[in-house]
């Protein structure tokens, strides 16, 4: 079958299972399966396909209908304009997390900064500060063995590896120093509850990274607890957040008391994505 033809048929295939994005993610199998760039399709297109291909290409478009997000297919996610490995084991980084990341950039870009990525999944937080920010130098953790794997490989493909530190452990379990002026997460926040009425293609990705407990406040309550101690005075702390959780969040925040000058800010969807806020010690 010809390139033009073995697109045609999984753009069908997937339009008639309702999935989304179907002409982009037609496309985007045939880069992954014949190792040929978007730019090179429209060339190719009248060239015949092997049939170990052709066949590999149809499991792909399977694999998406049963709900198999594309990203863990190709292995790839872009993200602050970098290129990140992601699989199972890690959270497939969106587009509305660079928010956080931006943030970051604008008040420290200039500086000299000690920042931990706290759950840092595949690393795509704490990467894309240490390629931004010149002078940033990064601890970045996770719980999970495999994802600390996986956020090496990037910190490596992204050529940031020698500014990361990273360290397997339970929130701020083997955390040994302090001082930072920064520390970010995107931890665990969906309701134990709502994630087995989550879409087929979030229910792949790992449920510890998604389950923050009966009320989704879980991981706040114990970073928010912690932090402080770690961030020097002036410091700050970003936290992602879901669409529905900034009063609560941010009431966290205030009865601790060691926090101040909270504010939080809209993702490109109008919904609230982070607070900020900085430490009192």
């Amino acid at each position: 079958m010809k390139i033009r033809d073995l697109i045609e048929k999984g753009k069908k295939d997937l339009k008639d299972n309702k999935i989304e994005d179907y002409d982009i993610i037609s496309k985007l199998l045939i880069e992954h399966v014949c190792s040929i760039s978007r730019s090179m399709i429209i060339v190719h297109q009248e060239d015949m396909v092997d049939d170990e291909k052709e066949v590999s290409y149809k499991k792909c478009i399977e694999k998406i209908i049963k709900g198999t997000p594309v990203q863990y297919i190709t292995n790839s996610q872009e993200f602050m304009a970098l290129n990140f490995y992601v699989d199972e084991n890690v959270l497939i980084p969106q587009p509305d997390t660079e928010l956080i990341v931006e943030e970051i950039i604008e008040n420290y870009k200039s500086k000299n900064c000690k920042i931990m990525d706290l759950c840092t999944g595949s690393g795509a937080i704490g990467i894309s500060i240490a390629k931004y920010i010149e002078g940033a130098s990064i601890v970045a953790t996770d719980i999970s063995t495999k994802a600390i794997q996986i956020s090496k490989l990037n910190a490596e493909k992204n050529l940031v590896r020698g500014k990361i530190r990273f360290i397997e452990s339970d929130i701020f379990e083997k955390i040994d120093e302090s001082d930072f002026d920064v520390i970010v997460s995107n931890p665990p926040y969906i309701e134990t509850d709502v994630i087995n009425k989550l879409s087929a293609e979030v229910k792949c990705e790992p449920h510890i990274a998604l389950d923050g407990g009966e009320d989704g406040l879980k991981f706040y309550r114990l970073i928010v607890d912690k932090a402080w101690s770690y961030i020097k005075n002036g410091g700050q702390l970003f936290l992602e957040i879901g669409y529905n959780q900034r009063e609560l969040v941010e009431e966290i925040l205030i009865k601790n008391g060691k926090y101040y000058n909270i504010y939080s800010k809209k993702d490109l969807g109008g919904n609230d994505r982070i607070i900020v806020a900085t430490v009192r010690r």
